[in-house]
């Protein structure tokens, strides 16, 4: 899991340098349209992640013929999803008029959105792909193809950034390309994009997928849907709240100029690689911990719980005292200009208090996802990320007070100020709650038929676990809501 989403974000990463090497003007578009385009992207994305759960407890309660009727239904839901996401990022408008960037930016900007909107499709009937694999316990089928695809990306950004003429090469004109620039990344994205889901496709018609049964009914079943949707809109809005309390950082210090913007897009890079241990961590967490809920065990997906969270900690403690440590060479690895690299400096030394946190809260989000619980975490993230994270940022860059300025904050370290005290109050939060859930399953009776709710947990978002879950899913019983993080 860690080398299939490393192999993601490398893409991000190239995108950046190869950016960078260009312009400020256009490295801020990059990370304005990336900002724009992951807050679609992810909210889709988060809505599709409730296929995972539900696939891991039918993969540990030995139900192989529900997991090809779960994943149908998901690329049905792929489709539905893709459709609002590409008019979103083609009509974009509302999002540029929000972040208010210089017109040279913004013209980069729409290009780049355009690009990444004819990719989307593709991007999210992998994510069924991807879910699928990672609840049955095979990550590294995703991993080939995102290897692979990471591949095809220098070449690709070459080709599409910077043109390709035909004529000199003795090839008729037709077949010339002209240069892009930075919205040249959101080309290459689509291209890989479509190569990925077409090799994801072929290999789910081999026989290790057998078993699966995956070329059954395409008809939309109601109740699967309903199952789907009730797990994934907390999940999908949880998300939505995380990542755009992250992504509008860019949004908004997009009027303070090419510079700070460069900086931001520096800084967010490197919060999404550091990211990324975590966040495997997560996966496995969530998918082993739900596999032991579907085979009855529910001791062993309270160990898995209790250990995952535990070293996604230690994992971004170390991650942020080495950005920390190298932030000097680190920002001068991004970008050639001084005054970027002076500005992304003063950054991450925010970051490397942001990222110890934000590793253990989506360790901490990821095990509730696999006993379903949703609607508690979305608040919580409600009122961290956009309350104390955006609200509190704007606050601090923007308020009358000029509070950031007498704090000694520039630029956008008011945003990542803020940033770093949410992501502390949303980690304590999503604590309380697992540990409330974790008491719970511990004094709910093995094989028990109707599980409790927590106090302050509603009977429906109440999890199966056990014996429960296993007669429910035989009486093909909907699952409950849940909920989950970025």
């Amino acid at each position: 899991m860690l080398v299939a989403q490393l192999a993601v974000m490398a893409n991000g990463v190239i995108d950046t340098v190869m950016a960078g090497r260009l312009s400020a003007a256009d490295l801020a578009a990059v990370g304005l349209g990336a900002s724009i385009y992951v807050s679609v992207y992810i909210g889709a994305n988060g809505v599709l992640l409730a296929l995972s759960p539900i696939v891991a407890q039918h993969h540990g309660a030995g139900r192989p013929e529900q997991i090809g009727a779960e994943v149908r239904q998901g690329f049905l839901l792929a489709v539905v999803l893709s459709a609002a996401g590409c008019a979103l990022l083609v009509w974009h408008g509302p999002f540029l008029a929000l972040g208010a960037p210089p017109p040279e930016v913004a013209a980069r900007t729409s290009l780049y959105l355009y690009g990444v909107a004819a990719g989307l499709p593709a991007a999210l009937a992998f994510r069924v792909f991807h879910g699928l694999n990672t609840a049955i316990s095979r990550p590294k089928a995703v991993m080939a193809v995102n290897l692979a695809g990471l591949l095809l990306k220098v070449p690709l950004n070459a080709l599409f950034m910077f043109g390709f003429d035909a004529g000199a090469s003795g090839l008729p004109s037709a077949l010339s390309l002209p240069a892009m620039g930075g919205a040249g990344c959101a080309a290459a994205t689509a291209v890989i994009s479509w190569v990925s889901a077409a090799v994801a496709l072929a290999m789910l018609r081999g026989p290790r997928y057998r078993a699966f049964a995956l070329a059954g009914s395409w008809r939309p079943e109601p109740r699967r849907l309903v199952a789907l949707l009730r797990l994934g809109l907390p999940t999908g809005a949880s998300y939505m709240i995380e990542v755009t309390a992250f992504a509008f950082i860019s949004v908004f210090v997009a009027r303070l100029g090419a510079t700070v913007a460069a900086s931001q897009q520096i800084a967010a890079n490197l919060v999404g690689v550091a990211y990324m241990f975590p966040l495997a961590v997560a996966h496995a967490t969530g998918v082993l911990a739900a596999q032991a809920i579907g085979a009855g065990d529910a001791r062993r997906a309270r160990g898995i719980a209790l250990h995952g969270s535990g070293l996604a900690l230690m994992a971004g403690t170390a991650i942020g005292g080495l950005l920390f440590s190298f932030r000097h060479a680190v920002a001068g690895a991004y970008a050639d200009d001084p005054q970027v690299i002076a500005a992304a400096v003063g950054l991450l030394v925010l970051v490397a208090a942001y990222v110890p946190f934000d590793a253990v809260q989506v360790a901490m989000a990821f095990a509730l996802r696999a006993w379903r619980v949703a609607t508690l975490p979305m608040a919580v993230y409600a009122v961290s990320l956009w309350g104390i994270g955006l609200g509190g940022g704007w606050w601090l860059a923007y308020g009358p007070q000029g509070v950031g300025a007498r704090l000694g904050l520039e630029g956008a370290q008011p945003f990542w100020a803020a940033a770093a005290a949410s992501v502390m109050v949303a980690a304590c939060g999503l604590a309380w709650l697992l540990a409330r859930v974790l008491r719970r399953e511990a004094d709910q009776p093995v094989g028990s038929a109707a599980p409790r709710s927590a106090p302050g947990l509603s009977p429906a978002a109440a999890p199966l676990t056990g014996g429960a879950a296993a007669a429910a899913a035989a009486d093909n019983a909907a699952p409950p809501t849940m909920k989950r993080s970025r």
